[in-house]
């Protein structure tokens, strides 16, 4: 290890930055960030910098370098277009032995500036000791992703609870075990949900009670079509911290694998594989394990406000007293009209969208046809492969042109995705020559036959002969 990491504290210490570009000008307004006083040393500066020049925070000598501008300084960058000039600051600042990094020259510097991460009060340094500074620019991104803003309130809420957490427990191994609990239970998802209060009871009941009688936690997280590469980064989070993942049958085996490599995943799908799982026991499995104190993430396809019987397993879990919060997911009409290349609306074409759900006798009986059979615009059909032959007939009945284009999706956004196109009329028999199953998604409207010209993900869309194209062009 050439390079040794540490983090210094600039506050009010002077730094000097030698130019007056835009290389200077991102260094010169990171280091302003913690608390620096800045010395910019150049003939000229760009507007940014000008505007920020106040004399006193940041003050600016506008001539080319000499020794005497880093007299007294802490740290100094020289960001200069000329290796000249850059060799002059580098002697200076060695001879009066002061950190310098020149920017792009790893010969001339003593020190050098990592790729940050800033989540204040938690800030993350990354370095390749300079050999490779586009290789630390990428882990940054990556990390970046990983831990979105809400760390730092998580970081911040336990500084504030250090003090009393140290008090309570002086011996070591316990004070690791509680903040393993903090980190990763309920009082973290309540930071997370800005609750910052509630989460100072949570834990100050814990520190009497101890963890384990503390009450786990639920996160019902959205796992879109199919896509890993669709899941949000809060539910990426939730599943690498759960103990338990209660997840729907048609979660991918991808995206299972993104949990934690510890947790217990039970399938509750509600259909195939010879099984059923009632709802009602799903309700129950959540509360038993949220009640030993674990966490539990129920993770289902799509978006679980979307056709997903979320709001009746949060109705539960209120009545049980279970801390939970939700993630949303990329709901199926969403994605799989995207990845099948089928815009939703469109100017000439549909104004709105409608969702429905047909997949068994008690939804088609609760539907208003009339108002699903309306022209311009777009319905989108959750769960209608069962009742497709009810379906076609009742809008046609009430109102929809036969001839109105149609998109099956099946699988959508997945490697085997197909997407299979034709008209209302036809839809019956479209779906039997291509054996249409489930997972699959119906859309009705003009819109479905631009699926032809617009795919773009996989192969392209079968029955487009079924199709007057031109007439949606």
């Amino acid at each position: 290890m050439r390079y040794f990491p540490l983090f210094l504290d600039l506050r009010d210490r002077l730094v000097v930055v030698v130019g007056g570009g835009s290389v200077a000008e991102r260094k010169a307004l990171l280091l302003a960030d913690s608390g620096a006083r800045i010395r910019l040393v150049a003939p000229t500066l760009t507007a940014a910098l000008a505007a920020r020049v106040d004399g006193t925070r940041i003050e600016h000598r506008a001539h080319d370098f000499i020794d005497a501008d880093i007299d007294g300084a802490r740290l100094v960058i020289a960001a200069t277009d000329s290796r000249a000039t850059n060799r002059a600051v580098a002697r200076a600042a060695n001879e009066r032995g002061i950190v310098v990094n020149v920017v792009d020259d790893l010969e001339l510097s003593s020190g050098i500036l990592p790729a940050i991460v800033d989540r204040s009060p938690l800030v993350i340094a990354i370095s390749t000791q300079g050999t490779a500074p586009a290789l630390a620019r990428l882990v940054r991104e990556r990390i970046e992703a990983a831990l979105d803003e809400s760390i730092g309130r998580l970081a911040a809420f336990c500084e504030s609870w250090r003090s009393r957490i140290k008090a309570a427990l002086p011996e070591l191994g316990a004070r690791r075990r509680f903040y393993d609990w903090l980190l990763h239970g309920a009082a973290a998802a309540l930071v997370r949900e800005s609750r910052a209060a509630d989460a100072g009871r949570v834990v100050a009941a814990a520190l009497v009670k101890g963890p384990a009688a503390t009450a786990g936690s639920v996160v019902l997280v959205g796992a879109g079509p199919g896509d890993p590469g669709l899941l949000t980064l809060h539910a990426l989070r939730a599943l690498q911290g759960a103990d338990v993942v209660l997840h729907d049958r048609l979660v991918s085996a991808e995206i299972l694998k993104l949990a934690r490599r510890e947790a217990e995943l039970i399938e509750v799908g509600k259909g195939g594989r010879g099984h059923r799982v009632t709802q009602e026991h799903i309700h129950e499995l959540m509360v038993e394990h949220a009640l030993r104190g674990r966490r539990v993430v129920r993770l289902k396809g799509g978006d679980p406000f979307v056709f997903g019987r979320g709001g009746e397993e949060l109705e539960h879990l209120v009545r049980h007293g279970i801390a939970f919060e939700v993630v949303p997911g990329v709901t199926a009409a969403l994605a799989c009209a995207a990845y099948a290349g089928v815009p939703l609306t469109h100017r000439e074409h549909s104004g709105s969208i409608r969702f429905a759900t047909a997949h068994c006798r008690e939804s088609l009986e609760a539907t208003d046809w009339r108002g699903l059979a309306r022209g311009r615009e777009t319905l989108a059909v959750y769960m209608g492969v069962a009742t497709l032959d009810t379906l076609r007939q009742e809008l046609i009945r009430h109102g929809r042109d036969p001839a109105t284009p149609i998109a099956f999706i099946e699988n959508g956004s997945r490697p085997e995705q197909r997407v299979i196109v034709g008209t209302l009329a036809d839809a019956v028999t479209l779906a039997a020559r291509h054996r249409l199953a489930s997972p699959a998604l119906l859309i009705v409207g003009e819109v479905a036959a631009l699926a032809v010209q617009l795919h773009w993900y996989g192969a392209a869309p079968l029955g487009g002969r079924e199709l007057d194209v031109r007439s949606v062009a």
